[in-house]
Order: C-alpha cells, then structure tokens, then sequence
C-alpha cells in the first residue's frame, strides 16, 4: 500500500538508529509488526486465569 505521512523527523531518525535498519520503510514495517504483536499478546493475556488445564506436566516433558 503506498500513503504518504508526516512522521517527526527526530522520532524516525532515533527509531532507525535504534533499530538498524537503513530505510523509513523498513523501520516503519517493524514498528508495526512490534505493535500487532504487543496487541495480540494483550489480547492472550486477558485470557489469564480464565483457562482449566488439566495434564502432567513431568509426564510432557519427558514424552520425547
């Protein structure tokens, strides 16, 4: 998808230097694959304490 934004200039210089990566797009792809997976673990989280598990975790571990 092309779009064209205004991003800060210093909030993009310090996310590249941060990051590595070389160009605007780049470090705009992993910004935003950071943010959906902050999300999503969000999401995960609020599932916390809500879930019955039942199973022998010694018995897992060892099942090669």
């Amino acid at each position: 998808m092309r779009t064209n934004i205004v991003i800060d200039d210093s909030l993009m210089n310090k996310a590249k230097s941060i990051s590595g990566y070389k160009t605007k797009k780049q470090t705009i792809e992993e910004a935003l694959k950071l943010l959906i997976a902050q999300k999503e673990q969000s999401e995960i989280r609020k599932l916390r304490g809500k879930l019955n598990w039942e199973g022998n975790l010694e018995e897992m571990r060892l099942d090669r």
